[in-house]
């Protein structure tokens, strides 16, 4: 009876206890994130040093997923895959209803050996400084092709940015959706160029030359996508909304909360002490909404970048 009674009067302890850590922590809440008498329609979160967090965090949440992947914190993201390239690249196909391309191994080892030369020699063209036209590449992969097209990017940080900004253009995606095209090869490669780190992308496709008949001449077609496409803002802001990292979609989930609580104690600004109601503290919410939402655009268009 006596074991009974203790641990009843423990249960409600801690019950008790619970309780109370639970109404301290919704008042903490209260007092960061809703405007109310007792924050003076100021929450924590907007106030100077609330906003200091949200900045030092968002900038810790980009540079420690920058050091964790590339050892550096100021390093370029690469999330760049083959196998990502060709999913997308059928995503795409099949939304027009086009037959999927099929992974080569000649066309792979044909995008690998142009990339590794683009970078020794340091040029970004179709064709490489002595003349040699891309095709040369795909010869010596031994791949007899009928038609083949080459597409080039630089710089993007995922599959689907890569390929989304070739839908953006029309030559690229002339090869994306290249109707003839069965096969398709994609490498990635990274170094430096021009002095600056680059990471450099080569997608050949192609289609196998058919036994020749007997008095009958082969023929043969090419189409190089054009280089140094410029994209629309458009497109520019569909690559950066494909490009964002965990990391920066974190840093994007925060900074609208807080813009969020800035714009709610804008609607309370009436309800401010009269000195600051005087002031230009009268607007603080809108002002500190502004500027919140002017962070997340740049660091959404941090991640819109890369080159056709």
């Amino acid at each position: 009876m006596v074991i009974m009674v203790y641990c009843m009067q423990m249960a409600k302890k801690q019950t008790q206890f619970w309780r109370r850590r639970l109404k301290r922590i919704r008042r903490r809440i209260h007092l960061w994130f809703v405007p109310h008498q007792n924050n003076h329609y100021r929450p924590h979160l907007v106030r100077r040093y609330g906003l200091l967090m949200v900045l030092a965090i968002t900038i810790g949440l980009q540079f420690g997923y920058n050091y964790t992947h590339t050892g550096s914190v100021l390093g370029r993201v690469t999330n760049v895959t083959p196998a990502g390239l060709l999913a997308s690249t059928n995503d795409q196909r099949a939304a027009h209803n086009l037959t999927p391309l099929r992974m080569n191994s000649q066309l792979t080892e044909a995008a690998a050996s142009k990339a590794r030369d683009m970078l020794q020699q340091g040029y970004w063209d179709h064709n490489a400084p002595d003349g040699a036209e891309p095709w040369v590449w795909v010869e010596r992969a031994g791949y007899n092709y009928s038609k083949a097209g080459e597409n080039l990017a630089k710089n993007f940080s995922t599959a689907s940015a890569t390929v989304g900004a070739w839908m953006n253009s029309s030559t690229h995606r002339d090869n994306v959706l290249g109707a003839a095209y069965q096969d398709v090869g994609f490498a990635i490669a990274s170094g430096e160029m021009d002095g600056k780190p680059t990471t450099i992308i080569v997608a050949f496709y192609g289609v196998r030359q058919e036994p020749l008949i007997a008095g009958v001449s082969s023929q043969r077609s090419a189409q190089e996508a054009t280089v140094d496409v410029a994209l629309t803002p458009a497109a520019r802001i569909g690559v950066a909304l494909q490009s964002l990292t965990p990391a920066a979609l974190t840093s994007l989930a925060l900074i609208f909360i807080a813009s969020t609580v800035a714009a709610t104690a804008h609607f309370y600004r009436s309800k401010l002490p009269r000195q600051r109601r005087e002031s230009w503290y009268k607007h603080h919410g809108a002002v500190k909404a502004t500027g919140l939402l002017t962070m997340a655009a740049f660091i959404v268009l941090l991640y819109g970048g890369g080159q056709l």
